[in-house]
């Protein structure tokens, strides 16, 4: 199936796209040959199309030029392609509350836009990631085990987001692919140790793991072979900060080293540093930089949901 075609499929099941509703496409150099396909594919949709593009971003959460957002605020329904992700930007929440629709898509590739966690069951998908955001809004902790490594996470007052790949309703927005439901801990309620073995963002997908240290909600230390690509974790206290608790819910999804589509991979746990103000945090930071955890074993209230990779309820 060739780009376009798959782009109108996005636009029309995922996103709900409807002619003559106004599209923009936000790209980056890196990524304009998916954003010409999905400008394409909305055009044959009927829809009134746009298509802006800027160069790539530093980091992951660094906001992009004004103009763009403020056409973000405008449009029906955006979709970013980019190598870095906008989705824990105030331009997107600022879009999303006025009402716009939004897919962000960091990192995307062609060959991600064309299989694995693009092709799911979305409707299987929404479903557990219902499911799982429902159980972190009920929860007052979590605890993830692997490797003799405990971590405690406080989410008291927070509630989950889910994820789920389907945003139709004004206001909706995640990424594409999607398959997760993700809360945002208590900035000062993040204590102990973990193994982060899947893939880590500076990095991709990791040949060895990397240790954790967290006292506080605060990064301590990372102990790896790669740690070095990290340093900005440990930059300032807000960078350090664990913004985020997520939980991969599609069953296409494959690990690639891509962190849009590592941690939606189904029964992962990932652990994010920096930004949280987009889904219920209070933690703005120069980044937002996810860890995947394969194979956990995860409790909500001491309740077992998953089972050294495996969900139990």
């Amino acid at each position: 199936m060739d780009l376009v075609t798959i782009s109108e499929n996005v636009l029309r099941d995922c996103l709900g796209a409807k002619a003559g509703e106004e599209v923009l496409i936000v790209t980056d150099d890196t990524r304009v040959s998916i954003a010409q396909a999905l400008y394409e594919g909305a055009k044959n949709l009927g829809c009134e199309a746009m298509m802006t593009v800027m160069k790539e971003r530093k980091l992951n959460g660094e906001e992009p030029p004004k103009a763009i957002a403020e056409a973000m605020k405008a449009a029906d329904i955006v979709i970013c392609p980019t190598a870095k992700s906008l989705t824990h930007t105030n331009a997107r929440i600022q879009a999303v509350a006025a009402g716009t629709r939004v897919a962000t898509m960091p990192g995307i590739t062609e060959e991600m836009f064309s299989q694995g966690a693009m092709t799911a069951d979305y409707s299987a998908v929404a479903e557990l990631t219902a499911k799982i955001t429902e159980m972190l809004t009920e929860c007052q902790t979590a605890r993830i085990e692997k490797d003799g490594c405990v971590l405690t996470l406080n989410l008291e007052g927070r509630k989950g987001v889910p994820s789920p790949g389907v945003y139709r309703e004004a206001g909706q927005s995640g990424n594409l692919p999607s398959g997760e439901a993700y809360i945002a801990p208590l900035e000062d309620g993040v204590n102990g140790e973990m193994i982060i073995d899947g893939s880590m963002v500076g990095i991709g997908k990791l040949d060895a793991p990397l240790k954790v240290i967290i006292r506080d909600g605060k990064l301590q230390k990372i102990e790896g072979d790669k740690d070095g690509k990290l340093e900005v974790l440990l930059a300032n206290e807000r960078n350090a900060t664990v913004g985020e608790l997520g939980i991969g819910t599609n069953e296409a999804a494959i690990l690639n080293g891509i962190i849009l589509e590592d941690e939606k991979v189904y029964g992962t746990v990932h652990i994010a540093f920096g930004t949280n103000t987009s889904f219920g945090g209070v933690n703005k930071a120069d980044c937002h930089m996810d860890g995947i955890i394969l194979k956990p074993t995860l409790y909500f209230d001491d309740k077992l949901i998953i089972d050294k990779g495996k969900f139990v309820v």
